[in-house]
């Protein structure tokens, strides 16, 4: 017999060399709607883009990543 869960949802910034794990607000949001909420917190979502999803460790995560680069 076949059991089918929901994983939940992981969502990792990389900010200054650092992965910052990010807890899911709601799980009904859509992964823009999740990006758009911690953009208040973390000014540099307002230009990330989102990774194709990963499982790992029965989750699914997601990576925010900037698309700016560094100046100099």
């Amino acid at each position: 017999m076949l059991l089918a869960t929901v994983l939940p949802r992981v969502f990792i910034l990389k900010d200054k060399g650092q992965d910052i794990p990010l807890t899911d607000p709601e799980p009904r949001w859509s992964v823009e709607a999740v990006m758009n909420f911690y953009a208040n917190m973390y000014p540099i979502l307002t230009t990330a883009k989102v990774s194709a999803p990963k499982i790992k460790d029965d989750a699914v995560e997601y990576r925010f990543e900037s698309v700016m680069g560094t100046k100099g």
